[in-house]
């Protein structure tokens, strides 16, 4: 199992009530915004990605999420992220859910986003400063 350390980006996010289901956990729905949230920020945060403006944005492509144990309102969840291809048009992610309940995760899953023409919807290559950033958050030997 991963550990929080194992990845260069940790977003914080604090669970709301409503993110609760009738079971008394955080609802599976929630680990997919979750995942989203803490990739998105370090885009905004690091990359200077303008959600509302820039000529290339991430469209996500496919994401998965193997579920370990649940989170519960009101846990102050940590979401690590990692990047595990870079490539000309596309960014794959690994991510981890941690809280303090445990020292492995409570999720673990993948995204890969598909940066494209905001007009168009095209394919595009990743600008160069979200690349510096998702780059930085490349495991392993850097790649294409």
């Amino acid at each position: 199992m991963p550990r929080e350390s194992d990845y260069g980006y940790v977003a914080l996010i604090t669970t709301r009530w409503r993110d609760s289901d009738a079971y008394g956990h955080v609802n599976n729905v929630e680990y997919y915004a979750f995942f989203d949230t803490a990739i998105n920020t370090w885009l905004v945060r690091e990359g200077g990605l303008d959600p509302a403006a820039s000529a290339v944005i991430g469209v996500c492509a496919t994401s998965s999420c193997t579920f370990h144990r649940s989170l519960t309102f009101p846990d102050e969840v940590r979401c690590g992220v990692r990047v595990s291809r870079l490539g000309l048009t596309s960014a794959t992610y690994d991510l981890a859910l941690f809280d303090d309940a445990d020292a492995a995760p409570a999720a673990t899953g993948s995204f890969v986003h598909v940066f494209v023409d905001r007009d168009s919807r095209r394919p595009a290559e990743i600008p160069p400063p979200l690349r510096a950033a998702l780059q930085r958050l490349v495991v392993g030997e850097p790649a294409a």
